[in-house]
């Protein structure tokens, strides 16, 4: 899911003066890439994420968008691909970000970016105008959960960066990140964000927080992660098998009687949320 090293790209409008993008040749690759991915589909993926903070900037500033521009973006040299890696780029606009990519002049294949309504039968947040921010919330509960149930601040900050969405970098849409994931989500109770004990260097850690057991499933993010992939929910078969098990318990919080696994065990830290046993 993630390009094993971001690539500069424009920065979306609105972006904070001075503000810092990741290092280049990060340490922590996130353990969501996969380790066969293919240069090629690694570099159409940083292409796609180009193309992606491009809209948001035209989008921002409403401005139309043509095809000559994102094709020039794209560069001829992977002309052949652009249908592929606009595809990627539409879904992702409308998974992450609410926003459907509509053609408004056929003839001059000029296009703009309209708020879609529905996510599928997603329950949170219900925050008037939350929206974009509910999309964002359910592919971070993705990534947690495909990361074992919990997911250090490396790999949520490395998969941001594949969005254009970058600590201490005021984003256009979900103004500044840090604060929208580690204090408003967790304030809701939609995220837990805590420090991890004993550890060395000091590290901190997201699971799902107790809102986000109660009003969606692990089914319901992994449509959504396998949407983000374009694959099926059975193409990830472990995490399916753990979100049959999951809808196969019910709705709500279910695994307060449940035993740790073997894992959990090791880390009765994570044992207290609801993510790391039971969502």
């Amino acid at each position: 899911m993630v390009p094993s090293s971001p690539d500069a790209g424009p920065s979306c409008a609105g972006s904070g003066e001075g503000a810092q993008g990741p290092e280049e040749g990060s340490a922590g690759a996130s353990q969501a890439a996969p380790a066969t991915q293919s240069p090629r589909k690694d570099l159409l993926a940083r292409k796609a994420r180009i193309l992606v903070e491009f809209l948001l900037e035209k989008y921002t500033k409403k401005e139309p968008i043509t095809q000559n521009a994102l094709m020039k973006i794209v560069s001829s040299k992977y002309r052949q691909h652009f249908p592929e890696i606009l595809s990627s780029v539409r879904e992702h606009m409308e998974l992450v970000f609410g926003l459907e990519m509509k053609e408004v002049d056929h003839r001059g294949n000029i296009y703009t970016l309209i708020r879609k309504l529905n996510f599928g039968g997603n329950d949170c947040p219900r925050d008037e105008g939350a929206l974009p921010k509910s999309r964002l919330l359910m592919v971070l509960l993705g990534v947690i959960f495909m990361n074992g149930n919990h997911a250090n601040e490396e790999e949520i900050w490395e998969f941001l960066s594949m969005l254009g969405v970058y600590a201490g970098r005021r984003h256009c849409i979900f103004g500044e990140p840090r604060r929208l994931i580690t204090k408003d989500l967790v304030q809701k109770e939609y995220l837990n964000f805590h420090r991890v004990p004993n550890s060395d260097p000091l590290c901190y850690e997201f699971l799902w927080g107790l809102r986000a057991c109660v009003e969606t499933s692990k089914m319901k993010v992994l449509e959504v992660l396998a949407k983000f992939n374009g694959r099926v929910p059975s193409s990830f078969p472990d995490l399916y098998d753990e979100a049959l098990r999951d809808q196969a318990e019910g709705s709500g919080l279910r695994g307060a009687a449940r035993a740790p696994t073997k894992a959990e065990a090791s880390a009765p830290s994570r044992a207290k949320s609801c993510s790391s046993s039971h969502i």
